[in-house]
């Protein structure tokens, strides 16, 4: 399974719209876009998985894509930096 990461999304972008745009290159594990806690709109960006041979297809294939009228970006994901917390 890979991860991918995808920015640049439109702020009406949905799980759906993702699932949508990767499903043509294999089956979708999961989607999801994500969103500001506050007011439910999404952050610009999103994540997908797939099987990994999968999911170098899509990468290579979306990488640049016009959807909703904006160039996808489109890689694989990197672990999550741990962030420190300031003391107060």
């Amino acid at each position: 399974m890979k991860k991918i990461y995808v920015g640049n999304l439109t702020w009406s972008a949905t799980d759906a719209t993702l699932r949508d745009a990767f499903s043509a290159f294999g089956e979708v594990q999961s989607a999801s876009v994500v969103t500001d806690r506050e007011t439910g709109r999404s952050r610009g960006f999103g994540f997908v998985e797939m099987d990994e041979p999968d999911a170098d297809k899509a990468i290579r294939e979306l990488d640049g894509r016009d959807l909703d009228g904006r160039a996808m970006r489109v890689n694989e994901a990197r672990p999550k930096e741990r962030r420190e917390r300031g003391r107060w």
